[in-house]
């Protein structure tokens, strides 16, 4: 029954990997599609190879993951299965209400969510301290700092090419912008597959079939990798058009800075803090910088405050289904 249920979670947090990618190929790919840097089907190419890459480069989010949200060390293994199954549950419903809305709100936040939810639900400690120094911190400074630095960053580079020929900068940075998408994607790969590999870690750690010291099996890896990239592959229409046209109209060189300053903010977290953060809020808030470069009202905040809304709700709204499912679960699994 346990082998089972191992399998079971394994293919859930695989099925959850692929909802993440396309319900996040848009962060990647829908300010260069929208810019007419690349077409969408080069994009989306392009973003599931990157997406495959950045899986590989590292583990330090996953382990995040796998051993600071929910402490499942003095539970049976069936309770403990319970309760990552139940956190996938959570993400995976909440990824497919916002998709089907065209908000992009965090995947990220839907699985730790997710999993707080299950954990409370059956009876288990969440280890607290980590969440905020990991996870919420996180949660409100990086936006922030996507919105001011791409904001700065637009401003510079709108003074140094105050003099050149408008139709040479927006061709120069459409080239560009094959770059900046790239480094986008893999920063999407090398932060959220990695979420995936700590669940499927979480599980395994759970029955004894892997050891915290041996770090994330290779097979672990490559599934992740692949999960999500067949998943960017699929696209995700609806998200891209919210996140390339509704919030402001780009242009080449905004796309460029904010494409840039995202991937940045995710590898300073990911090889320096260890922090899950959103790929989703960095991109945003990115894009709400730029566009406020060229004045605040150029940003749509309408739709800029429905998708803050789509933000606060992720972590409760995923905590609130893993919850149920873990309810729900829990007496034939438990």
């Amino acid at each position: 029954m346990e082998a089972a249920l191992v399998v079971f979670v394994v293919a859930l947090a695989l099925g959850f990997d692929y909802t993440n990618g396309f319900h996040d190929a848009a962060n990647a790919i829908a300010t260069s599609v929208s810019t007419r840097a690349l077409t969408p089907r080069v994009a989306l190419v392009m973003a599931a190879a990157m997406n495959f890459v950045g899986a590989l480069l590292g583990t330090e989010v996953a382990e995040t993951i796998a051993t600071s949200i929910v402490d499942l060390g003095d539970t049976s293994n069936r309770t403990a299965l319970t309760v990552v199954l139940g956190g996938l549950v959570g993400a995976i419903v909440w990824n497919l209400i916002t998709w089907w809305f065209g908000l992009p709100s965090s995947s990220t936040h839907a699985l730790i969510g997710g999993l707080v939810g299950a954990g409370l639900a059956a009876g288990q400690p969440i280890y607290g301290a980590a969440i905020v120094d990991k996870v919420v911190l996180p949660m409100i400074v990086s936006p922030l700092v996507g919105f001011l630095s791409a904001y700065l960053v637009m401003v510079a580079v709108l003074w140094a090419f105050r003099n050149a020929a408008p139709s040479r900068v927006t061709r120069r940075f459409r080239i560009a912008q094959t770059a900046s998408a790239a480094a986008m994607a893999l920063g999407h790969g090398l932060q959220d597959a990695q979420k995936t590999m700590g669940v499927i870690f979480l599980a395994l750690l759970t029955v004894g079939w892997g050891e915290r010291e041996d770090g994330i099996p290779l097979w672990v890896k490559l599934s992740a990798a692949a999960a999500i990239s067949l998943g960017t592959y699929s696209g995700g229409w609806r998200i891209m058009r919210t996140l390339g046209r509704r919030i402001i109209e780009l242009d080449p060189a905004r796309g460029f800075v904010a494409e840039s300053v995202s991937a940045l903010v995710l590898y300073v977290n990911a090889f320096a803090l260890h922090a899950p953060v959103s790929t989703t809020h960095t991109i945003t808030s990115a894009i709400m910088g730029v566009g406020a470069s060229r004045r605040l009202s150029a940003v749509r905040w309408g739709v800029a405050k429905n998708i803050g809304a789509a933000w606060v709700l992720t972590i409760p709204a995923a905590a609130t289904v893993g919850a149920v499912a873990t309810w729900v679960l829990h007496p034939f699994l438990g």
